[in-house]
């Protein structure tokens, strides 16, 4: 999380259009290994499954990057629509999903959607732009298209859930994890924490993986620790390295009538209306 500092920064000011993703914008392959080695049993999704299920729903993803988790929602989903601001990501995810007839990707910016009113019923986002506060302009965006009733899912790293964690905040010493819960929890979102299980195939994945997101320093330290945690597994033979990774699922549901004041978002509960379908 090199590149977190700057991305926060222009979000609090309000300044770049585009935040940078050094990561995945100029290592894709090391970050490809990455999303391969995320959650590996699948906890995140079955998470994400039990706020709402996506079969048969339209579904919008911001920040789609390469389209890593565009199929995963194809699979079931009657649409899913990425979205991308780096062009060479959009070109690179419309290539890896190009047989899929129910996907589109689109190159636009979470602050201004190429996309009409109510269109979705989920929007999806993962370590992408809704860092906190300045996000606010994509959180809007969100609720505009949405249908009433529909569901907004942040995926986030936890920044307070060691050991990456720890990492993470040597390398952003300001960084501040429970005002950034209270800043989703004041736009009316819900907060569920999740440990997952990285599995790496062997210790140059994980490395190179460290090294694209931390700085040298703290990526120095984090594959140290990361041996000394697998030394068991390594000393009996195995080669694939595990690593235990917190994220923070943040939801909110868009109103599905008149919401009575004093109350959230998530908590109204009124007949839903009807609204247009993507084109």
């Amino acid at each position: 999380m090199r590149w977190f500092p700057r991305a926060l920064s222009s979000l609090r000011r309000g300044g770049e259009e585009v935040l940078p993703s050094p990561n995945i914008w100029y290592y894709q392959k090391a970050y490809e290994v990455e999303n391969r080695a995320q959650d590996v049993d699948d906890e995140i999704w079955r998470v994400l499954a039990g706020y709402r299920d996506w079969s048969g729903a339209d579904v919008l993803d911001i920040g789609c990057g390469d389209g890593f988790h565009l199929p995963r929602f194809a699979a079931t989903a009657r649409s899913v629509v990425g979205i991308e601001p780096h062009e060479p990501l959009v070109r690179d995810a419309r290539k890896r999903v190009e047989r899929l007839e129910n996907v589109e990707v689109r190159h636009g910016r979470a602050q201004r959607l190429p996309l009409p009113d109510a269109a979705f019923d989920i929007v999806h986002a993962r370590t992408a732009y809704f860092f906190g506060p300045g996000c606010e302009p994509g959180l809007r965006e969100a609720e505009r298209v949405l249908r009433p009733g529909g569901l907004m899912m942040i995926v986030d790293l936890d920044v307070a859930s060691d050991p990456y964690g720890h990492w993470m905040r040597l390398d952003l010493p300001h960084y501040d994890p429970p005002g950034v819960e209270r800043f989703f929890a004041r736009q009316g979102f819900g907060c569920r924490k999740v440990m997952t299980r990285w599995l790496f195939e062997d210790a140059a994945a994980m490395e190179a993986v460290l090294k694209i997101e931390f700085s040298a320093p703290v990526a120095a330290k984090a594959i140290a620790e990361v041996r000394r945690l697998n030394e068991v597994s390594s000393a009996s033979g195995e080669k694939r390295m595990t690593l235990p990774v917190g994220y923070r699922v943040h939801t909110r549901a868009k109103p599905t009538g008149l919401v009575v004041p004093g109350h959230s978002a998530s908590s109204s509960g009124v007949a839903s209306s009807a609204s247009p379908r993507m084109p």
